[in-house]
Order: structure tokens, then sequence, then C-alpha cells
């Protein structure tokens, strides 16, 4: 089954002290490139999280959200990080202004508190901290498996149209082929003219008159390469229905669908195979588009 890079997980989870928000974001690249944003009072807790998606997700830009925020009785021991909250507030407003729109101001004061770092917490028992460790590892978890699933949902999305593309540039080989049909004519018509030319020639060579034949034979025939390309063609098909499939992989043999289609259009030498040719083109790139945002 293909996977996309492009997913979005979220997960709230909430006890008797905290509640958690852990919200996680994907796009592509080439690489698992992982960016966290971690409460300061949890920052040690950041390489355990960063295993935690890589144990998960495979490539891809990850970002990583966690928002925790005390609840009931955990409240008392809270104090709210005045200077820090006043600051996000003040750049909050400033950004509202500059996009031209004042914001609430109620909103805005509920938006810096649920930023980073907003709260002071007193120092709580070890028990207590591993509850809440065990509680914001449990959020990542349900988060990364969302993140999962619409990975797949994406990837799924993504095979459908990989599967009409394919079927668009099996239709126009077929009309490659109908043309060619028309254009073998003309070919043979040309080629019976270079022949009388040269043998009516008082200079005529027998070895350049072989070498000009197998010239002609070689440039005008595309019989090959109609062959390879509907090879390549079905073989992304079974590679997409494949275990194994994955990004690089359909991605090579994109390139080797396109390596016919360039040669079909420059040895065809016919308009009609061009236009064809042009189109086929067009499906090639949105499959090689497509690629580039699969596992």
């Amino acid at each position: 089954m293909l996977r996309s890079m492009t997913g979005y997980g979220v997960a709230n989870i909430e006890s008797e002290s905290i509640n958690v928000t852990v919200e996680i974001k994907t796009l592509n690249s080439k690489f698992l490139d992982i960016y966290c944003r971690v409460p300061r009072n949890y920052s040690e807790r950041e390489i355990e999280i960063r295993n935690l998606v890589t144990q998960s997700l495979e490539r891809g830009k990850v970002e990583v959200s966690l928002t925790v925020q005390p609840v009931g009785k955990a409240i008392a021991t809270t104090a709210v990080n005045r200077p820090l909250v006043k600051a996000y507030f003040s750049d909050l407003s400033e950004t509202a202004n500059d996009l031209g729109f004042s914001g609430d101001s109620t909103e805005l004061l509920r938006m810096a508190l649920q930023l980073p770092n907003a709260y002071n917490t007193e120092s709580v028992s070890e028990t207590n901290r591993e509850n809440d460790w065990a509680q914001i590892k449990e959020a990542v978890h349900e988060a990364l498996r969302k993140c999962t699933i619409f990975r797949e949902q994406e990837g799924k999305m993504t095979a459908d149209k990989f599967v009409d593309y394919i079927g668009t540039i099996t239709s126009l080989l077929e009309g490659v082929k109908e043309q060619d049909k028309l254009r073998i004519p003309a070919v043979r018509e040309r080629l019976e003219k270079q022949v009388r030319d040269l043998l009516s020639d008082d200079n005529f060579d027998p070895n350049r008159f072989e070498q000009e034949l197998i010239y002609y034979i070689e440039k005008f025939d595309i019989s090959e390469e109609k062959i390879r390309l509907e090879n390549h063609l079905n073989y992304f098909k079974e590679t997409l229905q494949s275990p194994e499939s994955n990004g690089k992989k359909l991605n090579f043999i994109a390139q080797e669908i396109g390596r016919e289609i360039n040669t079909i259009g420059s040895k065809a030498n016919d308009s009609g195979i061009q236009r064809l040719v042009v189109q086929m083109k067009d499906e090639l790139e949105k499959i090689k588009e497509q690629t580039m945002n699969i596992i």
C-alpha cells in the first residue's frame, strides 16, 4: 500500500492533573526531518518523543506540537508566566494589525495562554511526573496512529490517480500504434526514393548503400520503443500493487517511461504521433510530481 508523506494527526487526553494535546503534521522531504515544539518543563522528553516519531514515520518533514495544561487541583500549583504571556499577546496583536484586522483581546489571550511555557509549574513528585509522561506518550502514540491513517488514505487517493494517468498514457500509445500504420507507407515511399537516387548515381557505392539503408530503418522504426513503453506501463501498474512499492521505485520506472516516449517522438517524424507524445508527456509529468510525495 502506498503512503503519502502528507499527513495530519491530533490527540487529546485529559487526566486529573493535566490536559495533553499532541498535534503532528507531515510534509514531503527526502529524509526524516523532525521539528518538536515542547513546553520547557518537558524539554527533557524531547529525545524520547523524537524516538517515538522515528519508529512510526519513515520519511517526511514532521512537525510535532505538544501542549500540556494543568487541570483540577494541579492548577493551584501553577502560575501564569506573565512576562512571556504578555510578550505572546503583544506579538499576536501586532501580527493581527499587520494583517489588517483587529483581533479580539479575549481570543488573543486564550491563544497566548496555549503557547509553550505559558505557565510556571511548581516541582511535582517523580511519581506524578512519570504519570504525566505516560499520558503524554499515549497522546503521541494516538496522534502518530491518526497521522499514519491519514497518510495511507492520501496514498490510496494517489494510487488511484496513478492508475488514471497510466491508463491515459496506454490509450495514447494505442493511438500511436494506429497512427504508425498510416505513417509506414509514407516512410516506405521516402525510403524507396532514396534508394532509387542512390542506384541511379554513377558513383554508387554498395557499402554506402548498406549504411544508408540501415540508418533509415533504425531512424524511422519505433517498433521496439512501443513494446518497451507498453512493458514499462504494465510494470508500473504491477509495482503499484506490490507490498514493496515506494515513491523512489515508481519514479525510476517513470523515468524509463519518459525515455521511451521521448525516443518515439524523436524517431517518428510524424506530426500526429508527436501530438500524442506531447499528451503522454503531460500525463507523465503528473506522475513524476506525485511520486515525490510518496514514501
